[in-house]
């Protein structure tokens, strides 16, 4: 069973302390406004802000949680002593241990795994492995291990709940939140929706003379630098069929891509009768995390209802691969599977950095993905070391690729 829906161990008679793994990022900081709208259930346990000082010293002040966590030892200390000042006795921690300190705490309920890229992966396996409840952002720490965290899923019994917007939705659409495989659910097929971003029309010509701040206007959803990079070059779509086939137990031939440009219908599953189920709402992240945080009830996010007058319309049409080789190249490699999805990974974290930096150009981002893979021999990914090796070497090759350009 790809998802444990076991009964929450959470007592009701208490509010449920939360830890948020980034909380300075648009999901952290949209997980703590549906918090802040239901005192009486959740309570802010613990908070990670990495190198987001400022923001997170305000959102301490105001939450006031047991810990925070920080990258550098320097900014602990700085963050300690003004939160001491202000009589806040919140508790820094640093780093990688720091994340998994909060991640796996005794006290914790549910973890928000909402750190953007592979640093997401060890603190999210400490989550699973105190068999935690885990509303799941990080899409990348089911790209990089998945057949290692779904094992360390079912093995510890912690219930995963999907807060992107697209498996969420797929989850609210199969029955009993799939507790079946899809063959015997009879879904023939699920349909991750993608809004295109921001060049769905733009010409080909155009492409390589794309600037990072027009990359980063994403035209429905607000998000990160990083994530709306990942958006207009179609990787995060790419990305979200590999986690997909982890979270469904879905093949990578079950998982279809349409471009919906209102961002109206989060994603569907196609059922062998002739069905087709969608979950829909305005594009908006507190509906699928109040979602996970109350499962199986329901509250108020906060969201206003979808009007489908004003919506009107809703269009679709297939993802030209030509325009965005980033979805070919991650197709390709959910059919590869092992180590493959580790290095797709971190060769586009590091071409995307260089791109955000204007060392290279939109276009070329699939470029330093595409000659990375073909460098790197795919092998069984059997254990973390294994997974963790492939990503150093593929950003290695990545900085090897972006240092011989400069030349």
């Amino acid at each position: 069973m790809p998802i444990d829906h076991a009964t929450l161990s959470v007592s009701n008679q208490r509010a449920q302390n939360i830890t948020i793994l980034g909380a300075t990022g648009s999901v952290g900081l949209n997980t703590l406004d549906v918090i802040s709208r239901h005192p009486e259930r959740y309570s802010v346990f613990a908070l990670s802000g990495m190198t987001q000082i400022g923001l997170l010293t305000k959102l301490c002040l105001l939450h006031r949680p047991q810990y925070a966590v920080v990258t550098h030892e320097q900014d602990a200390r700085a963050l300690q002593n003004t939160l001491l000042q202000f009589g806040t006795e919140t508790l820094v921690l640093v780093a990688e241990a720091g994340l998994e300190t909060i991640a796996a705490h005794p006290q914790v309920d549910t973890v928000v795994s909402a750190i953007v890229g592979a640093a997401g992966l060890k603190p999210t396996l400490a989550a699973v492995n105190a068999g935690k409840k885990i509303l799941l952002a990080n899409k990348e720490a089911l790209v990089m291990s998945g057949a290692l965290f779904m094992q360390a899923v079912r093995r510890s019994a912690a219930i995963l709940l999907p807060i992107d917007s697209e498996h969420n939705a797929i989850f609210q659409c199969l029955h009993d939140g799939h507790a079946r495989t899809l063959a015997d659910a009879g879904v023939r097929r699920i349909v991750l929706t993608a809004s295109g971003g921001p060049f769905r029309s733009t010409p080909l010509n155009a492409m390589n003379d794309i600037t990072p701040d027009q990359a980063c206007a994403h035209p429905t959803w607000p998000m990160g630098r990083k994530i709306s990079v990942d958006s207009a070059t179609m990787m995060n779509k790419g990305l979200e069929l590999i986690e997909a086939c982890w979270l469904f137990d879905a093949t990578p031939d079950q998982v279809e891509v349409v471009i919906h440009p209102q961002s109206v219908i989060h994603s569907l599953v196609d059922y062998v009768d002739g069905s087709m189920l969608a979950q829909l709402g305005n594009p908006d992240m507190r509906t699928p995390i109040s979602h996970a945080l109350a499962w199986p009830e329901r509250i108020d996010s906060g969201v206003k209802p979808l009007d489908l007058c004003d919506v009107a319309r809703l269009d679709f049409e297939p993802p030209d691969e030509n325009r965005f080789p980033c979805l070919a190249l991650a197709r390709q490699v959910a059919q590869w599977g092992g180590t493959a999805p580790a290095t797709l990974n971190a060769a586009n974290e590091v071409a995307v950095e260089a791109f955000l930096s204007r060392r290279i150009g939109f276009t070329q981002i699939a470029q330093v993905i595409g000659d990375v893979l073909d460098q790197m021999p795919v092998t069984a990914a059997n254990d973390l070391e294994t997974v963790l090796a492939a990503d150093a070497k593929a950003r290695s090759l990545s900085i090897r690729w972006l240092a011989e350009r400069d030349k």
